[in-house]
C-alpha cells in the first residue's frame, strides 16, 4: 500500500467532494482541476468529462463519477435520485441496481447527509436519515431527513462519507469514485491517452453521453476500457478473486483484445480474477435447484454502448470486488485495489 500512498490520499480528498446523480457538476470542476493542473487538456460536455494527453488515441478509459444519494421532491420529502421520475424512463429492471435498491432501505437510518448546490457545490446544509420507505406508487425510496427541512425541491442531497482503512481493507461509498482516481493516478505516473468520465450511470444514461462523443468525432474502437466496482455478498466472497472482469451483459458479448492482455498482466503477476457472468451463471443455477429466484446477468454502460453503436464501439471491463454495494460502508480489499493499479500500469504506462 505504501507503494501506493499518493493514490490514497488523491482518493480520501474524492470521497468527500459530492456526486449524487444527476448533479456532479461540483465533482466534475474538481476532477478538471487535478487533471488540468498536470498538463491534461480536458473538455467538458453535457453528462461527460473527456481528457486528452498528448497521445489520445493511445488508450480510451472510461469511470462513471455519480454515487447514490437523494434529491428533494417536496416538503421535507426526499427520493433516491437514480431512480426519480425523471431518471426511470432509462432504467429496464434488469440492473443490479435496480434489483437489490429496495434491500438496501433499512440502511440509511440515522445516516448523516450534506444538502449542496449542484452547480457550484456550495454547503447548504446538515440532517440525518430520519425515516425510510418505499413508495410502491411511485417505486421509490421515500426519506424523511431531520435538519434539511428547509431545503427546496431539485437540491442535491450526498451521504455524508470518508475513507477509511482498516487491515486489509478499504471503506466508502466506493462506487465508482475508487476508479476515478485510478484514472487520474495513471496520468500522474504518465499516461497520454484518453480518459471519460461520465455522469448518470446509476440511472442508465452514461453510455448515451460516451456514444455521442466517438459519434461527434467519427472515431470507432474496440478497446475502450470501462472501470467499475462489482457486488458480492460478504468479505469471504471478495477474498476469492483480486479483478473482476466480464465477457458479456444482457445485451451484448464482449469483444475485445484487451481481455486477453488484461488476463496475459494477471497470470504473469499471479493476480486472481474472475468473470462475473460465469458467477452469476453458476449461482443461478444454484438458485433455481433450491426454487429461488435467479439474478438478472447485469446491465452495463458497456454493453448499452455496444448495442447502440452498432458494435463500432467494442472493449471490455475491469472491476474492484465490493461488498456493502451502494452504502457508505462499500469495503474492498486493498489487495484488490493494489492489484488494478499494477494491471493499469502495465497496460498503459
Amino acid at each position: 500500500m505504501q507503494l501506493y500512498e499518493n493514490y490514497f490520499d488523491l482518493l480520501k480528498q474524492l470521497v468527500r467532494t459530492p456526486s449524487v446523480v444527476g448533479a456532479e457538476n461540483p465533482f466534475f470542476m474538481t476532477l478538471k482541476r487535478e487533471l488540468e493542473e498536470l498538463g491534461i487538456r480536458t473538455t467538458l460536455y453535457e453528462g461527460l468529462l473527456v481528457a486528452q494527453g498528448n497521445e489520445p488515441n493511445s488508450g480510451y478509459i472510461s469511470s462513471h463519477v455519480d454515487r447514490h444519494g437523494l434529491i428533494c421532491t417536496g416538503p421535507n420529502e426526499f427520493q433516491y435520485a437514480a431512480y426519480i421520475s425523471k431518471n426511470r424512463a432509462d432504467l429496464t429492471g434488469n440492473s443490479i441496481s435496480e434489483q437489490t435498491y429496495q434491500n438496501l432501505a433499512g440502511r440509511f437510518i440515522g445516516q448523516s447527509v450534506q444538502a449542496y448546490s449542484p452547480c457550484s457545490g456550495s454547503y447548504m446544509g446538515v440532517g440525518s436519515i430520519a425515516t425510510t420507505n418505499i413508495c410502491e406508487r411511485r417505486g421509490n425510496l421515500i426519506f424523511e431527513i431531520e435538519g434539511l427541512e428547509h431545503i427546496l425541491p431539485n437540491t442535491p442531497i450526498a451521504f455524508l462519507d470518508k475513507l477509511t482503512i482498516k487491515d486489509e481493507f478499504v471503506s466508502a461509498q466506493l462506487d465508482n469514485v475508487i476508479t476515478n482516481a485510478m484514472i487520474v493516478y495513471l496520468y500522474q505516473l504518465g499516461y497520454q491517452g484518453t480518459a471519460f468520465f461520465t455522469a448518470e450511470e446509476e440511472a442508465g444514461k452514461s453510455w448515451r453521453y460516451l456514444l455521442e462523443w466517438f459519434q461527434r468525432f467519427d472515431i470507432t474502437t474496440d478497446k475502450l476500457l470501462i472501470l467499475d466496482t462489482s457486488p458480492y455478498p460478504d468479505k469471504e466472497s471478495i477474498s476469492k478473486q483480486n479483478l473482476v472482469f466480464r465477457r458479456r451483459d444482457s445485451h451484448a458479448r464482449f469483444k475485445s483484445p484487451l481481455q486477453k492482455q488484461l488476463t496475459k498482466i494477471c497470470r504473469k503477476n499471479k493476480i486472481s480474477y474472475d468473470y462475473k457472468d460465469r458467477y452469476i451463471k453458476e449461482k443461478n443455477i444454484q438458485a433455481i435447484t433450491e426454487g429461488s429466484k435467479p439474478s438478472s446477468i447485469g446491465s452495463t454502460e458497456l454493453g448499452r454502448l455496444i448495442v447502440a453503436s452498432r458494435h463500432k464501439i467494442q472493449g471490455t471491463t475491469l472491476q474492484i470486488p465490493t461488498t456493502g454495494y451502494h452504502t457508505v460502508e462499500e469495503t474492498a480489499r486493498i489487495d484488490s485495489v493494489t492489484s488494478a493499479l499494477s494491471v493499469l500500469k502495465t497496460l498503459y504506462i
